[in-house]
């Protein structure tokens, strides 16, 4: 899930830029700021999760390995 994460945030900055080089209106370029900065604890939250599943998953499955 993180990836996902981090392409959401690329991608509210890409066009974030793009709007705002290209002189667009304030509300879209408001739009991908908040939507970068609301995804900064969603990818937070992503993180632990996956921690968290890896570390239960290498408890209750004695053959998984983390890389």
């Amino acid at each position: 899930m993180v990836p996902f994460a981090i392409a959401g945030l690329a991608a509210f900055v890409i066009a974030g830029l793009i709007i705002w080089l290209a002189n667009g209106p304030d509300t879209w370029l408001d739009t991908c700021i908040a939507g970068f900065l609301v995804g900064i604890p969603g990818l937070i939250t992503m993180i632990i999760h996956d921690r968290n599943r890896k570390r239960r998953r290498a408890i209750t499955h004695a053959e998984f390995r983390e890389n």
